[in-house]
């Protein structure tokens, strides 16, 4: 399909680990880097119900491959549909002390770390990267300029994901100290959904801890 450059749209739900009890045979957590590494692979990965309608109605007008990556279980809904532009990140807070990108079910999880850390007077840039590729690398160059320092995270194997995509724009632009949320090279677990983030560290508290450590290591 990519080598053909095919209008194929691909569209995978039941990723990471929130869709739970199934386990580690149906929980996957390699498919934003299997996909990005495909030559002309769109790949997106939105955070709830609004933003996947509104994705797969761009998909759909797009020409060219595209992976959708959509997980299983009730999820907060918290963006509009109209905030959805294909390949251009979404501000969801403006800060300057340290930027939060993430994506899928992570980006809610983002969303409550960032009210935790606003609560201790800590600025949060929080975005969205629901588009992995093309990734917006303006998005991520101003907001990395803005706090010096970042924490991704995503519902997926730090090794290849979102954050090896954040960090090979810091690394050859503007590099800074980068925290990682995300599974650690491993597979998942039969589990609820969210007894399985806590447990692999990619809940709340989790981002929170991981905001605190980057922007001691800035100083």
């Amino acid at each position: 399909i990519a080598y053909s450059g095919k209008n194929v749209k691909i569209c995978a739900s039941h990723a990471g680990l929130t869709l739970g009890e199934d386990g580690a045979t149906h929980q996957i957590l390699e498919d934003i880097g299997m996909m990005k590494m495909l030559p002309g692979m769109t790949v997106v990965v939105p955070a709830d119900y609004n933003q996947t309608k509104a994705a797969t109605k761009a998909i759909a007008d797009y020409e060219g491959p595209v992976y959708l990556r959509f997980g299983r279980p009730v999820w907060p809904i918290f963006t509009k549909e109209e905030d959805f532009v294909l390949g251009k990140a979404q501000q969801m807070n403006e800060g300057k002390d340290v930027s939060i990108f993430a994506c899928g079910h992570l980006v809610w999880k983002a969303v409550e770390a960032a009210r935790i850390l606003e609560e201790r007077g800590i600025s949060v840039d929080l975005i969205n990267i629901h588009t992995i590729k093309p990734l917006d690398t303006e998005a991520v160059l101003a907001s990395i300029k803005k706090t010096g320092c970042a924490v991704t995270a995503e519902e997926h194997n730090i090794i290849g994901g979102l954050g090896d995509s954040i960090a090979q724009v810091a690394a050859k632009e503007h590099p800074v100290p980068i925290e990682y949320i995300g599974t650690n090279d491993t597979f998942g677990e039969s589990g609820k959904p969210t007894e399985l983030l806590t447990k692999y560290g990619l809940d709340t508290d989790f981002i929170v801890a991981a905001a605190m450590k980057v922007m001691a290591r800035k100083k």
